[in-house]
């Protein structure tokens, strides 16, 4: 999904980051430690998927695979050829979104900000599929944004995902 990054370069408070963070799902039993590489932005979806999913739209940062822990048990869905979305067992939380290669190894991290107190501050750098956002979710500021045909153009989509 991995929305894409706003064309201008971030300030250094906002620059791809090696900070460690930790999270946690609402009722503790899933930790997610990032020790590395992320992005301290976010990025929004708002494609049919992710508003089924989320109830609304779809929020994430990026985390290069090597930084990421997760100790809990985590429940996997295969929500396409090419993702998976991820979730606590026991509350139900939304942990991450995953491209996948073949063997269903992520690609990347797309995790939840919610999840990690320190993204409370960290600003929105891009928004896809803004022509389908539910008109009580617009977002405003100055960021990247694409069309659902803009976004399909360079990504992968699920056919017949539609209204």
């Amino acid at each position: 999904m991995q929305p894409t990054t706003a064309e201008s370069s971030p300030s250094s408070a906002t620059s791809p980051s090696a900070s460690p963070l930790t999270g946690h799902c609402l009722c503790g039993a899933v930790t997610i430690t990032v020790a590395g590489h992320h992005d301290p932005r976010v990025g929004a979806c708002h494609c049919r998927m992710c508003q089924r999913w989320t109830g609304g739209l779809f929020l994430c940062f990026t985390a290069d695979v090597s930084a990421v822990t997760v100790t809990g048990e985590v429940t996997r869905y295969r929500s396409s050829s090419f993702a998976e979305r991820a979730f606590c067992a026991r509350c139900g939380s939304h942990l991450w979104f995953n491209d996948v290669d073949d063997n269903g190894q992520p690609k990347c991290y797309e995790l939840m900000p919610g999840l990690f107190d320190a993204a409370r501050a960290w600003p929105l750098r891009s928004e896809i599929y803004v022509d389908r956002a539910m008109a009580s979710v617009p977002l405003a500021g100055e960021h990247r944004r694409k069309t659902r045909a803009e976004y399909e153009a360079d990504n992968p989509f699920i056919e017949g995902d539609i209204e």
